[in-house]
């Protein structure tokens, strides 16, 4: 959702740089970085090791999500370029949809809610439902059993590493739009096709 469909992650990443300026820290972009398509859990862990024992995690998370959410909760969030076109293509031809995401179900239906998208998607699998978040599989394979399809048609459509990693090791078919950060190395590697922008599906759909 975040950074595919919705274009959050400059947002996001502005309210955790004004969370840490608040408490006196310095964001580090090369840590927050890594965090980019992880879990809540993943990112403290992330967080944690990078910025040492001292950082005050708790405080800055919770004022990170407090300006975040003072945003998102009360008005839509724009659409990625292409998104709505795609997504009506695909309604057209009823191919059916589903969102998984490393975020929390409440954040999810209020923002999909209010970007006017939600009514696309027959499944959601959010932060928590899974066994384990992305990177690992689990969000996407709880996808696939949700549409009845086997992975081998179903297509994912990711703008972070970690996403391309879980969608993958899942066995779809992958699509990588780059949000922030471009694909390291490792994942080029693993040969799917990176896009400029979700425009670049339109042909593909037929």
């Amino acid at each position: 959702m975040d950074g595919t469909l919705l274009d959050t992650e400059v947002l996001a990443r502005a309210c955790f740089e004004r969370a840490c300026g608040e408490l006196g820290w310095t964001a580090d972009a090369a840590i927050y970085d890594r965090c980019v398509g992880a879990t809540w859990e993943a990112t403290e862990k992330i967080m944690r090791a990078g910025f040492g024992d001292d950082f005050p995690y708790e405080k800055i998370s919770a004022r990170w999500s407090e300006h975040y959410h003072d945003f998102v909760d009360h008005q839509p969030v724009p659409i990625k370029p292409g998104i709505d076109k795609v997504l009506k293509k695909l309604q057209e031809m009823c191919v059916p949809m589903a969102v998984a995401t490393s975020s929390h179900r409440n954040a999810v239906e209020t923002k999909l809610s209010l970007a006017g998208i939600d009514h696309h998607f027959q499944h959601l699998i959010c932060a928590g439902e899974t066994l384990r978040g992305k990177p690992q599989p689990d969000p996407y394979l709880a996808a696939v059993a949700g549409l009845e399809l086997p992975g081998s048609r179903v297509w994912a459509v990711e703008d972070s590493d970690n996403g391309v990693r879980s969608a993958h090791a899942a066995g779809l078919v992958v699509f990588q739009i780059p949000d922030e950060l471009a694909p390291v190395q490792e994942i080029v590697n693993l040969g799917h096709e990176i896009l400029s922008s979700a425009l670049d599906l339109l042909p593909k759909l037929g």
